[in-house]
This record gives structure tokens, sequence and C-alpha cells, in this order.
């Protein structure tokens, strides 16, 4: 596993971090690296992404050409009506 130095962080940015740390019962390493789990993709992370939105391109695909769900101009006029 890696180690990553970081210099130069401003004071009010790194008591921000020891805080946020400390309200979750984590170390500063703990949450700097959670940070970056949440914020920095894998390529692997990617690739998973990129799988679930072809995924859901296909799906939105099928009920349009379906035409299984109504336009929302189609709702509209049916709920003007009620």
């Amino acid at each position: 596993m890696a180690t990553l130095y970081v210099e130069n962080v401003p004071d009010d940015r790194y008591e921000a971090l020891r805080a946020q740390a400390q309200r979750a019962g984590r170390s500063i390493a703990a949450e700097v690296n959670l940070i970056l789990q949440r914020s920095v993709p894998t390529e692997s992370e990617l690739q998973e992404r990129r799988a679930w939105f072809e995924r859901l391109k296909r799906l939105h695909a099928n009920h349009v050409e379906t035409g299984k769900f109504p336009s929302a101009e189609e709702m509209i006029r049916e709920d003007r009506e009620r």
C-alpha cells in the first residue's frame, strides 16, 4: 500500500479535516482515505459505472420504444381533464 504525504495544507483546512474525523470517530488518515475513496474512482469502479450507465440506457430505450410510459404531455392532459 502506498504512502501519501501532503504538504502545505492550510491550517483552517487541516482543522476542518481534524474536526470532521473526530466527529466520525476516525483518525485523520482514515478520514482522508474515506474522502479519496468517495471522490476518486479507480479504473475498475469507472468501468462498473459505465456498465451500469449502459444498462440504464438500454432499459430506458426499451421503455421509450415500447411506449409503456405516457409522455409528460399526455400525463398533463390527463391530469387537466380530471
